[in-house]
């Protein structure tokens, strides 16, 4: 057994001299002094906040974290011109973005989408040194994006091709289709700053909504390289940029009311306050992604190096800050030792660097107080009865935490009940499969469940136990968000609305229709105005 070490012994040198970093992935500074306004990069000769890497350079004077660059820190005032810019392009649902025909909303899209591109390098070691993400990750969240885009459209192709006919019934005829909400708040989370923010802000754009961006704490300066594409691509006023402390800057946005959807990824404490704010909850619409403590259940009956296979990748993929993360592991008594010594040893066999050496597997961490977080997790456990299990467990230095999996947890320690979002792999042991069922009854959240077996009966009797505590179930995997075509939501504190390439597009727009009742005077009215295009709404037009 191995408890937190902080000296280095054997563990391998994580941070480097500068000059033995590859020239492919040096970055220059970028200090970015504009922003993206009712159409135009408008210079900022404000005040700026520093953007720092989690990877750190050795001095003389110790481990320092590499300055990146610098953003703009707008203030309430900057935040108000960007909010009358969204309500002033969306004009009550008459502006040129909201009224525009949806196969022209889609070639922007499409031009974006190719701008998009020709920033793909950039924005991959954007991604690396902002928030410590590997090279096959970063390159991967990047595309998955790119599909993202490319897939909402193809969805948004069908929705518009389902509602380009006339419905007739008891007399009335009507076309009913999808209209777009108002002005949208979009804000994500800095573990992927780039497409959990587009799973929003794309579905949100292409229905006709204009968006306030606010950028996250971690991985801005990944999408400086795209504001030109928004410039380019949309009309003014479509999309705005937001930058500074969010909770001085978007208290105001909320407390004016012209806020008609807050889509939001990160806390339900932030949720809940910045709904309180708004004056008229009823016409706010909320599509929130937020808290998870998703667990695993490995039986007696499971496959254990299925098992620990799983628990690996969906605990400490991306260093296990991700919402869809295994936070919490239940394992049965019987084959806790077999289980525990093998994930032990998997664990320690990761290997640590930084984000673009080869087959990097545990980066530095871009939250600056998360080492002494993840450590005071990981003392209240051992002071508990806990042991860290793996070799080099809860090693830190500086940025970087190596994980720790930590056995036996109780409902008595931090790690039992607090979201860690980082490389810490709790172990809870249990006897009867009714204890990770009871554990999930009385958690606040309800996202996800991997359950590890393969006897039939007891996977069914679990299917059935959880399918109304979660919004996923997943057997014998870890827990994830994809496919991007399967919705993504949760029960409870985790989650409002839903979202996927299909559910997005309806959660950012309304059914609206245009009806009358069927006579010959209406069929050569609609007739007339379908035949000369003379409504964007009503329209027969079909999409290819």
């Amino acid at each position: 057994m191995h408890q937190p070490i902080s000296n280095r012994g054997s563990f391998p040198v994580i941070f480097k001299e500068e000059t033995s970093i590859p020239d492919t992935y040096r970055i220059a500074e970028i200090h970015q002094r504009e922003y993206l306004l009712n159409g135009a990069l408008v210079p900022w000769n404000g005040p700026v906040t520093n953007v720092y890497s989690p990877v750190c350079i050795p001095t003389p004077n110790g481990l320092t974290k590499k300055l990146l660059g610098s953003i703009p820190n707008t203030t309430a005032k900057e935040t108000m011109e960007a909010l009358d810019a969204a309500v002033a392009a969306y004009d009550n649902g008459l502006g040129e973005w909201p009224t525009m025909p949806v196969e022209a909303r889609i070639k922007c899209m499409q031009q974006f989408v190719y701008l998009m591109i020709q920033q793909r390098e950039v924005v991959i070691r954007l991604l690396m040194w902002e928030i410590g993400k590997t090279l096959a990750d970063a390159t991967k969240e990047f595309d998955r994006t790119v599909d993202y885009i490319n897939d909402t459209i193809g969805a948004l192709k069908d929705l518009d091709r389902e509602s380009s006919r006339f419905q007739q019934a008891e007399g009335t005829i009507a076309q009913i289709r999808r209209a777009p909400l108002g002005v949208v708040l979009s804000m994500g989370p800095f573990n992927y700053p780039l497409n959990e923010i587009f799973t929003t802000l794309i579905p949100a754009l292409i229905m006709g909504n204009t968006i306030l961006f606010k950028l996250p704490k971690h991985g801005v300066l990944a999408h400086y390289p795209l504001l030109n594409a928004f410039k380019e691509a949309f009309p003014k006023g479509t999309v705005n940029t937001l930058y500074g402390k969010g909770s001085e800057i978007i208290s105001p946005i909320m407390e004016s009311g012209k806020v008609n959807v807050l889509a939001f990824i990160g806390s339900s404490k932030v949720a809940n306050g910045l709904k309180k704010l708004h004056p008229k909850v009823n016409r706010l619409r909320a599509i929130l992604s937020l808290d998870a403590k998703n667990a695993a259940i490995v039986t007696k009956h499971a496959n254990i190096d299925v098992a620990v296979n799983e628990c690996i990748l969906g605990a400490l993929s991306f260093n296990g800050q991700r919402c869809t993360a295994l936070k919490l592991i239940f394992v049965q008594k019987e084959v806790a030792a077999e289980f525990t010594e093998k994930l032990s040893a998997a664990v320690a066999a990761l290997k640590p660097g930084l984000p673009w050496e080869n087959g990097v597997r545990i980066t530095p961490l871009p939250e600056d107080n998360k080492p002494a977080y993840l450590k005071a997790c990981i003392d209240d456990a051992v002071s508990k009865g806990a042991k860290v299990l793996n070799e080099n467990g809860g090693f830190q230095e500086a940025s970087f935490v190596f994980p720790a999996v930590v056995y036996p947890v109780n409902e008595q320690m931090k790690l039992y009940h607090e979201e860690q979002f980082g490389p810490i792999v709790p172990v809870v042991p249990f006897e009867s499969i009714d204890e990770p069922i009871n554990y999930q009854v009385n958690a606040s959240h309800g996202m996800q469940v991997s359950i590890f077996s393969e006897e039939p009966a007891e996977v069914a009797k679990l299917i059935d136990s959880f399918v109304n505590l979660v919004s996923r179930v997943n057997i014998n995997c870890q827990a994830q968000r994809s496919p991007d075509v399967f919705p993504f939501t949760g029960r409870k504190d985790s989650a409002e609305g839903t979202l996927s390439v299909f559910d997005a597009l309806r959660s950012f727009s309304i059914r609206s229709l245009v009806a009358a009742k069927v006579t010959e005077s209406t069929k050569t009215l609609f007739n007339t105005i379908v035949r000369d295009h003379e409504s964007n709404f009503l329209s027969t037009d079909y999409i290819f």
